[in-house]
């Protein structure tokens, strides 16, 4: 059986949680097998930053982190499943990669 996998990644998480909801919504309708939306781990990007522009005085820092939260959905593939799949609204900052599997 063939199936499409998508990997859904972005900072805001309910971003992602809503576009898991609208496939979900198009699994649901169309009546394709569905598995997910799984959540795989959450790459943490870290910046410690010194807060004195000049380097005098004393040694403060400030630290800065971005979360890239991800999922994974597998779809049976069905062909009005995949189009509706592709006309979903995609967020702005909002990374989905759509792959065929067998």
């Amino acid at each position: 059986m063939q199936k499409a996998r998508i990997k859904l990644a972005s900072t805001e998480i309910d971003k992602i949680n809503k576009v898991c909801d609208y496939i979900a919504d198009i699994a649901e309708k169309t009546g394709v097998v569905m598995r997910g939306p799984i959540p795989l781990p959450t790459k943490k990007l870290k910046i410690t930053t010194r807060k004195s522009p000049c380097g005098d005085g004393r040694a403060t820092f400030e630290n800065y982190e971005m979360r890239i939260h991800k999922r994974l959905i597998d779809l049976g593939i069905d062909e009005r499943a995949l189009r509706l799949v592709m006309k979903v609204p995609i967020p702005e900052n909002f990374n989905i990669e759509i792959e065929m599997l067998e």
